[in-house]
């Protein structure tokens, strides 16, 4: 099989980048389950936009300050300066956010110094990402393929990449060649235990990536979200967005009192909700809604409150426990600001690739706009230097297909591999933040 442009994966920015490819250029997305599930869809709390040209400063500083000061800032500005185009775009498309009296309604969270997040009830992702799909299948130059993962990519002799291994949906293994492919494959999660995530987006191109030596960054950088609805049933964590904490609700320990200020960042949050557990000898705590108004529940966060009534909870009436999970990758390939790998012809976006932009812990409601602005600069970068690629007619040769003869063995070895790294990573991480702390207890 052959294409002019290969994207791997069907979320909010390999959807957008495909949308902002040339239209006389055959597109061509592949994705291991239906197009629908992608963690874009399950993105609850909403997408950052800058306010105005007063909020710069603000926005711009809550991005640094939750990403720990190690953000690249270049990115950070880009993104930024981006939001308001992009939002405008995402309006074009059918994109419905929620309004308050003739104006788009802004919410808060945690570690955002002002409201500047758009949102359409708590299921803002599944708003965006669907209208992106509709819109991308609309197009005829876009074609998507289902239940197909990809397993390795097709490598030149001059390092180029000349496109993808694929396990097609019934077993075989197949090419697809490309002039130039686009990974945006989603992050981590369905390595971990406990996630947010789908168990389907397991970390494929970050160890496909290691295995080419591609360079990779920031691997250590792995956000627990704070508050994850607990439950003893398999699958993937249900999250309690942010933006409940954004709107007034409370942690509580097992003596309903309160232990941490909600509003903090995310991954200081998440360890106040650890060490309170480990305190209280819980495998939970609680978050309570009691300070929100009943209307605003029902209106905004209609999913959440649902799906704690299916686990038996009543969030009018109750608080809900909640335990910190796996959700969001600020590491991954390493990406210059038009989302150019480290090898030739292969480019990264969304939560596969790593700009900088996030830092050691990503801002709540910047993983959508981050995905999006950068997918829209890979897609304008690809369309100026696309023309003057071929196709190879050796590309098959270069393909060893015996290494694909256990490919269970294969993807189990490789979520090893990337779990070990970026643990062995980010406990290396944490002793220099230890050691940041100390070091500024002795100057004191």
């Amino acid at each position: 099989m052959k294409t002019d442009i290969l994207i791997v994966g069907t979320g909010a920015a390999g959807l957008f980048a495909a949308l902002h490819l040339p239209s006389r250029k055959h597109v061509l997305m592949i994705t291991k389950k239906e197009a629908e599930q992608s963690d874009s869809y399950l993105a609850q709390g909403g997408i950052c936009m800058l306010r105005d040209e007063e909020d710069y400063s603000g926005y711009f500083e809550d991005t640094m300050k939750a990403g720990h000061y190690v953000n690249d800032k270049k990115s950070v500005d880009i993104m930024i300066r981006s939001s308001q185009s992009i939002i405008n775009q995402l309006m074009e498309y059918g994109v419905d956010f929620e309004y308050h009296h003739g104006h788009l309604a802004f919410t808060k969270e945690g570690a955002h110094g002002r409201p500047r997040i758009l949102f359409h009830e708590d299921q803002t992702g599944k708003e965006i990402t669907s209208k992106l799909l509709k819109r991308v299948r609309e197009r005829e130059n876009i074609s998507i393929l289902e239940y197909t993962t990809m397993i390795d990519l097709i490598v030149s002799d001059d390092n180029q990449c000349e496109g993808i291994v694929v396990e097609n949906s019934d077993g075989s293994v197949s090419i697809i060649q490309a002039k130039y492919t686009i990974l945006a494959c989603g992050g981590v999660g369905g390595i971990y235990r406990n996630t947010t995530n789908f168990r389907h987006i397991s970390a494929d191109a970050i160890a496909i990536a290691m295995n080419h030596g591609i360079e990779l960054r920031d691997m250590g950088c792995v956000q627990i979200h704070p508050t994850t609805l607990y439950s003893e049933k398999p699958g993937r964590r249900f999250l309690i967005s942010e933006s409940v904490r954004g709107e007034g609700a409370i942690l509580l320990n097992k003596n309903h009192e309160r232990f941490v200020n909600e509003l903090l960042p995310r991954d200081v949050v998440a360890n106040a909700i650890w060490q309170e557990m480990e305190k209280d000898k819980t495998p939970y705590e609680w978050i309570s809604f009691e300070k929100i108004p009943e209307k605003k529940i029902r209106t905004h966060f209609p999913n959440i409150y649902r799906k704690c009534l299916e686990e038996g909870y009543d969030c009018l009436k109750e608080p809900v426990p909640i335990v910190p999970a796996q959700h969001y990758f600020m590491g991954g390939i390493k990406v210059g600001y038009s989302g150019k790998t480290s090898m030739d012809r292969l480019y990264a976006v969304g939560e596969t690739a790593c700009n900088g932009v996030h830092g050691e812990n990503r801002l709540a409601s910047n993983s959508l706009l981050e995905s999006m602005v950068f997918a829209e600069k890979a897609a304008s970068e690809v369309a100026v230097h696309i023309d003057g690629v071929e196709i190879s007619d050796e590309a098959g040769f270069l393909v060893d297909y015996s290494k694909y003869n256990d490919l269970k063995k294969l993807q189990k070895d490789n979520k090893e591999m990337v779990l070990q790294t970026i643990e062995t990573l980010k406990n290396e991480l944490i002793e220099k933040q230890k050691s940041k702390v100390q070091k500024h207890k002795e100057i004191k």
